[in-house]
Formats: C-alpha cells, sequence, structure tokens
C-alpha cells in the first residue's frame, strides 16, 4: 500500500477501571508494548507509531518498546472528559508540521487490545486500499450478547428491545448475525478525521476478527482474564 499511514496508540496516564494499565506488568511486558510490537512488526505498512501520552513513564515504556513518544500530550486533553477524535488530530498536527507533508491513513491502536497481531493490520490495510469507504473498524461477532436476546421492562412486562425472541431459539439461528467494535483497529481517512471531524465517517468498511483476538482490558475482571490467556498462548508456543 502506497498511502502513508501513521499509527497513534493514545495511552493516557489516568485510568480508573484498572490504575496505570498502560504500563502494568502484563506477563513481563507492559501492556502497551504489546501493541507496539505488534505495530513495528507491521513494517513499512506504517511510516510512524506514535504514542499520545500525557505521563512520562508511559513516554518512557514506549521509548523501550521501540516507538516514538514525541511530545507530551496537551492536559486538556488528558481529562476523563477529553473526547478521543482531538486527541488523534494532536498527533496528526504534530507528525504533519514536524514533516512538513500530509499523512493519507490514521490507524488508531488501543493498547488495551493486546491479542491483534501484525496480520490484523495489514488486512485493514488492504481493506482500505480497495477504496469506497472512510474507515475500517474492526469488529467481532458476539453470541451471548446478540440483540435478540436483549430486553426492555415496560409496565413490569419482559419485552423485546429490538429483535422478537421465539422461544427455544438457538443460538446458531440468531438472525441476523451481530458484530461488535472490538476497539482494536481503527483505520480513518485523514481528510475524514481532520477535516469531517470523525473517525468513522459516513462508508465504514468492516474487518471482522475472531473472538480469541478481541479480548478488550476495561477492568480488573478483564486484565486477569487476558493474563491468563496470554500465559496460556505463550507456554503453549514454548
Amino acid at each position: 500500500m502506497s498511502d502513508r499511514v501513521m499509527a497513534v496508540i493514545p495511552a493516557r496516564g489516568g485510568s480508573k477501571g484498572v490504575p496505570r494499565k498502560n504500563i502494568r506488568d502484563l506477563c513481563g511486558k507492559p501492556v502497551i508494548a504489546w501493541t507496539i510490537e505488534t505495530a513495528l512488526a507491521a513494517g513499512d505498512d506504517l511510516c510512524r507509531v506514535i504514542v499520545s501520552t500525557d505521563d512520562p513513564e508511559i513516554a518512557v515504556a514506549a521509548h523501550a518498546a521501540g516507538a516514538e513518544a514525541p511530545f507530551m500530550r496537551p492536559a486538556e486533553l488528558a481529562t476523563d472528559e477529553a473526547p478521543g477524535l482531538p486527541v488523534i488530530q494532536h498527533a496528526v498536527k504534530f507528525v504533519e508540521e514536524e514533516e512538513s507533508a500530509p499523512v493519507d491513513w490514521v490507524m488508531i491502536l488501543q493498547p488495551t487490545a493486546p491479542f491483534r497481531n501484525a496480520d490484523d493490520i495489514s488486512e485493514a490495510l488492504r481493506l482500505a486500499h480497495e477504496g469506497g469507504c472512510d474507515s475500517v473498524i474492526s469488529v467481532t461477532q458476539v453470541m451471548a450478547e446478540h440483540p435478540i436476546l436483549m430486553k426492555k421492562i415496560e409496565n413490569d412486562r419482559l419485552l423485546p428491545y429490538c429483535i422478537e425472541e421465539k422461544e427455544g431459539t438457538r443460538r446458531q439461528d440468531y438472525d441476523p448475525p451481530a458484530y461488535i467494535r472490538n476497539g482494536a483497529i481503527y483505520l480513518t481517512r485523514r481528510d475524514v478525521l481532520m477535516e469531517n471531524n470523525s473517525i468513522w465517517g459516513e462508508v465504514i468498511r468492516p474487518y471482522v476478527m475472531p473472538e480469541e483476538r478481541s479480548y478488550d482490558i476495561d477492568s480488573e475482571r478483564d486484565f486477569r482474564l487476558v493474563e491468563l490467556v496470554m500465559r496460556e498462548r505463550l507456554e503453549a508456543a514454548d
């Protein structure tokens, strides 16, 4: 893919669900290192791998893993209430001013999704290269969280939230299949991000990832599960 694609790994210092989660040890490495190493393994597919952080300790960990952390994120972009879009726009502006040249695509890689691999990055880029979309977003199919199982309560009655579930419906018969964003990959055209002020855009191409690479760390329970799965995979690889 000849387009210039920069990767941004947003890693704020504050975290309420899992304190200091971006640099917490996960099987011998800081959590953020797993994402950095995957991004670097994508090779020339990514022109820059930038960590956006407000935390000097995270910046040190990012450098140690091989990424760039060329700035400290402004304080107003590091609060609990700060939205994600201006954080990514800030990183893009920094790189474009530094290089005096625009990028074509921006890939957001959340450090809390440690199981994505370099092939996932390459496949998302391939989908983008096919054209006709503003963004590529990674998703995974859901079963236990399928909308057919969702209910609402009205006047003390349990009712379908959006899709009627017939009694005895088997999970393999859930129709249509449902997917959820897994947080691993957001790939957006630079102009959509910077001029339309959107990460998603209007036309989104899905990149479907398997459940085993779609774990996301958002709580202590998530962290313990990811740690267990990561340890099992490392032991199996030895």
